[in-house]
């Protein structure tokens, strides 16, 4: 905005005069207060404008420029502002401008002016006319404040009392009115018909009157009408039970709402209605029985036993107890149902969960899960030795002949019981589950019997299934690595061979051996999947020996139920042929002594097969298991690995030399080779092959190393002088 600026009448050369600078400090302090007011009034939170007696804009405010969407250059550059405001608002503005100028002092009036949001706002305009000495007025100072919200509340509110002063009316309701400030409270005659009695004593001034009449366990519920209510202004819905003149009580739903609060936004009237939901509180509670508990027999059903033992389990960590999940499921049920029909078994059910409940103790809780299956939680039974007299109590109960009409049934039950808390945390499902395996169990060992889970057993089976899981995860990961191990003749220092040992490269725990881990594969299909991945990785090795120039035979363990696999001949065909350079020879398979090898026809049969594509066997540590001359009569394999158990007392136990030559002449009875395992010390070797044994493997010739390094320690192998120097 440009204002006209003071002018002094002088010429530069007359600004050093005194006075002049005088003037100058005047006219700069001047023009600050200027611009400051200018600021003000630019950023005021309200229209101002300023308009001659002609209507023609001399000044406006950047606030009413920016609302109405009209520059300042543009409100000034009109003969008269009416010009640019719409026709259906103009006369309006004309008739608060006439108003204004016949009136000697300020003029006020509400108006609507459309604004730069496209919105048609409400404004309460203020206005002062200056006048000269005669009267006449000079120019009209105009203010204007944006009430539309407030409008719209005042309205919304009016709106909302009369719709429910209407409603109230239409609908016949017991209403109420609170005078806050007195506390005087003023109820309709459907009030008074609802509860049969009125309120004669103010609420503010004798509360412990008015909640005798409210049900003990409500009245929290039923003051928040009162107290939240007078918080916020939305409507607050409360059910709560009353009292009534005739006696008992009557389920009320109470809305109430802040009708008037002061300036200061305290409430002044409450304003609320009453509705008699007795019927639908009778039915919902007959729905959440419905829901909770069982129709036949009206036990807590699966939907509660789940709360009750939620709850049961957080009262005996708290008091450091513990408590017993019984699982009861009856024997032979299935023929009473079958045989006399089930209205004969479902009365049978309805006396024995009475019965259930007669034997169990105050604050212990039995179930019905559905047919003839019931749980018991029984609380503070701190060992077995306390749970038996109530187990006995309530399977005594269960045993009990039932008379129906001219029929005597002998019931039975198999219980499983589980206790908590446990070792591992354990849920409620947990639980059930225990506690229904422990009852199959019992099932098993006969009628009307118990049986106790076991948690030592159940969490190795939860470990062993970790196991195999994080296994398979290793094996997809590719964690699993192969080491390899020499095997040697002794007397002339000739490598004979590698054998093949896999290594799990845990994350976390480290290089583990095979015991670490295979023991938990046994028996499960997992074992097949991890020794496929070792047949697939050693053949591969062989054949990059063989293409080295090496040409060194690798041997593979395989275990008895992978050799019997039906797909395992022709999973090794598809291996071999996929490296042609291997010869026969090159890889031999070691089948342990030990392993359960049911069929011992079909591993021939497998064997044979194997052998035709130049693949050759060795029974592992041969002498441990209780078949050995029935694995070596009927089983070709063309060497025998002496198990390192023989080797380790071999200096000093004459008892497993004598075995050791036993072996041999098996070995030469049955043309077959022998090998030795766990050959740690020259002295061991020395007595091997003294007895005739010259082949051996063990750290005392080399530790299993990975197939990078068997180059080099090929390069530098030599036997002890000591073997090189036994006769043999």
């Amino acid at each position: 905005m440009t204002h006209p600026t003071s002018q002094t009448g002088r010429t530069e050369d007359q600004t050093t005069h005194p006075t002049v600078s005088n003037e100058s400090t005047t006219e700069a302090a001047l023009r600050r207060e200027r611009d400051t007011l200018q600021l003000i009034l630019d950023h005021a939170p309200i229209g101002i404008w300023l308009q001659n007696g002609q209507g023609k804009i001399e000044f406006v405010n950047q606030a009413f420029c920016t609302a109405t969407g009209v520059s300042e250059a543009t409100f000034k550059s009109v003969a008269h502002y009416a010009e640019l405001i719409p026709p259906p608002f103009r006369e309006q503005c004309l008739a608060s401008d006439r108003k204004a100028l016949a009136t000697f002092g300020i003029s006020e009036n509400n108006q609507r002016l459309p604004f730069a949001d496209g919105k048609v706002h409400d404004l309460n305009i203020i206005k002062a006319v200056k006048r000269d000495e005669q009267g006449n007025p000079l120019f009209l100072v105009g203010l204007s404040v944006d009430i539309t919200d407030s409008l719209a509340k005042q309205r919304a509110l009016a709106e909302s009392e009369e719709r429910l002063r209407m409603a109230m009316a239409a609908a016949n309701q017991a209403w109420f009115e609170i005078d806050v400030p007195t506390g005087r409270v003023t109820v309709s005659p459907e009030y008074v018909n609802l509860i049969g009695h009125d309120l004669k004593v103010p609420l503010t001034t004798d509360m412990t009157h008015w909640q005798s009449q409210v049900h003990p366990d409500d009245v929290e519920r039923a003051l928040a009408v009162l107290h939240q209510g007078l918080q916020q202004d939305e409507p607050l819905s409360v059910d709560y039970r009353r009292a009534t003149a005739w006696g008992g009580w009557k389920w009320l739903r109470t809305v109430g709402k802040v009708a008037e609060r002061d300036d200061a936004g305290n409430a002044l009237r409450v304003v609320g209605i009453h509705t008699d939901i007795s019927l639908l509180k009778a039915h919902e509670q007959q729905l959440e029985h419905m829901a909770h508990y069982d129709a036949l027999t009206g036990l807590p059903n699966r939907v509660l036993l789940a709360d009750r033992l939620r709850q049961a389990m957080a009262q005996t960590v708290r008091l450091g107890q513990r408590l017993a999940v019984v699982y009861l499921d009856l024997d032979g049920f299935k023929a009473v149902n079958d045989t006399l029909g089930h209205a004969v078994g479902d009365r049978l059910l309805a006396i024995l969960a009475q019965r259930m409940q007669a034997a169990l103790r105050e604050g212990d809780t039995v179930c019905r899960l559905g047919g003839d299956e019931f749980v018991a939680v029984m609380l503070d039974v701190p060992d077995t030795a306390a749970l038996t007299p109530l187990l006995a109590r309530l399977m005594a109960a269960m045993a009990a002949p039932v008379v129906l009409d001219s029929l005597t049934l002998a019931p039975a039950a198999s219980v499983g019981v589980t206790f908590y808390p446990q070792a591992i945390d354990v849920d409620g499902d947990q639980l059930l589950r225990q506690a229904d395996h422990a009852m199959y169990q019992a099932k098993q060992s006969g009628t009307n019997s118990h049986a106790i889970f076991d948690t030592v057993i159940d969490q190795d089976t939860r470990q062993r299934l970790d196991t195999l899981a994080r296994i398979r995860q290793g094996l997809n990961d590719g964690e699993f690595v192969l080491h390899y191990q020499p095997k040697v003749n002794m007397g002339t220092g000739q490598v004979v061979g590698l054998e093949a040992l896999v290594r799990w490269q845990h994350p976390t725990r480290g290089v583990l051996p095979p015991a670490q881990f295979l023991p938990v594969l046994q028996g499960h299909p997992l074992a097949i999947d991890l020794g496929n991945w070792v047949l697939a990785h050693a053949i591969a090795q062989a054949a990059q020996w063989r293409d080295q120039g090496l040409g060194l035979p690798v041997s593979i363990n395989i275990d008895g139920g992978h050799l019997q696999h039906p797909d395992f001949v022709a999973h090794l065909r598809s291996l071999l042929a996929r490296h042609p350079q291997l010869r026969p020879g090159d890889v031999e398979l070691e089948v342990l002594e030990s392993s359960a090898i049911d069929d011992l026809t079909r591993a021939n049969a497998v064997m044979t097969q194997c052998a035709a594509m130049g693949v050759g066997f060795a029974l592992d540590d041969f002498g441990t298991g209780y078949a050995s001359l029935t694995y070596l009569r009927r089983l070709p394999a063309g060497l025998l690995k002496i198990d390192k158990s023989f080797v380790n007392d071999l200096t000093t136990d004459a008892d497993n030399q004598a075995l050791l030559r036993g072996i041999m002449g098996l070995a030469v009875a049955f043309k077959r080779q022998v090998i030795a395992e766990g050959v740690e010390t020259v002295a061991q070797g020395e007595q091997l092959l003294a007895i005739g044994c010259m082949l051996g493997q063990g750290f005392g010739i080399a530790r299993p190393m990975p197939a990078t390094d068997v180059p080099a320690w090929l390069a530098g192998w030599r036997p002890d002088e000591r073997w090189t120097a036994t006769p043999t």
